[in-house]
């Protein structure tokens, strides 16, 4: 009945199309039917957001990826620092524990659930610090995946605009591109590369927590999947693709990100919900609250 049942939602979620649809019905699947920590929907989630993601790469033009990221690696790099620096004080500030502090302020500075779980075993985080910080990003993730492609028409924001806004306002790569999505193509392509180019600074973050705490672990995984993005768009723009081609790679590549945003909506529980704490969503909700203004004004002085 379980598997009957995630096969249906599954179904219409890519039927719909919609990434907010998609993303909750996971979360509605996950609540009815309790579902254990090893399921494999809440395994595969991220993998899947990656398969879509490179994909979509063999449809983006490297001139355009070499503009946008040219023209705002240098705003990307001032947001990730202030953001993540200005955590770190607030977190103090609140009289929150360090390692909830780092989470928070990574997942909110970087790319969301990926940097959290990325540095997560570095400064030895407990399963209750991991679980806190994961479940208010997914939460602030899906309000952004709702409300940002209105708040974008109501505005009346090109597309690259809206797609340079996600990138560097929402947290999660899964939900930045599906709040694109819901926008246009265009946006989604945009979106999906400044967002890339703003996860590389996981590498730096790695190798500055792993000097800090003193942590050598091998285990640690280093965001391989940007450098396959970036293969395939050399790939895509080499090969000269058909029109007909470059329309099949994005129903592809959507078909993906709308699985990873089911798989990913299943990873959230009540119990996940119930854990949360006051100071800790304040902390996230501030943070996101400055995130928010400051990455609409560089989108709007740039584009």
């Amino acid at each position: 009945m379980k598997i009957l049942s995630g096969l249906v939602l599954i179904a219409i979620s890519i039927y719909s199309g919609s990434p907010v649809v998609s993303l909750f019905l996971g979360v509605s699947y996950s609540f009815s039917f309790n579902l254990p920590d090893d399921y494999f929907t809440k395994k595969h989630g991220s993998s899947l957001i990656q398969i879509g993601i490179v994909t979509l790469g063999l449809s983006i033009s490297l001139t355009k990826a070499y503009a946008l990221t040219s023209i705002y690696l240098p705003y990307i790099s001032l947001f990730v620092l202030v953001i993540f620096f200005f955590g770190i004080f607030l977190g103090k500030l609140f009289g929150i524990d360090n390692k909830t502090t780092l989470l928070i302020s990574s997942g909110t500075a970087i790319c969301g659930a990926a940097a959290i779980a990325a540095i997560s075993p570095i400064i030895k985080a407990n399963s209750n610090q991991l679980l806190i910080s994961i479940t208010i990003i997914f939460l602030l993730n899906s309000l952004a995946l709702i409300l940002f492609p209105y708040i974008g028409s109501y505005l009346s924001l090109n597309e690259d605009m809206f797609g340079a806004w996600v990138a560097l306002s929402i947290h999660d790569t899964s939900s930045v591109v599906g709040a694109a999505m819901a926008y246009s193509n265009n946006s989604m392509e945009t979106a999906a590369t400044l967002k890339l180019g703003r996860t590389l600074f996981i590498i730096p973050l790695i190798i500055f927590l792993s000097y800090k705490f003193k942590n050598n672990d091998s285990n640690i995984k280093f965001p391989f999947f940007v450098l396959f993005f970036i293969i395939s768009v050399f790939l895509g723009t080499f090969l000269d693709l058909s029109e007909q081609s470059l329309i099949n790679i994005k129903l592809f590549s959507k078909i993906f990100l709308l699985l990873g945003l089911f798989f990913i909506g299943s990873q959230i529980s009540l119990k996940s919900i119930y854990s949360l704490q006051p100071n800790i969503l304040f902390l996230a909700l501030i943070l996101w609250f400055i995130a928010v203004p400051s990455s609409f004004y560089m989108a709007l002085i740039i584009i």
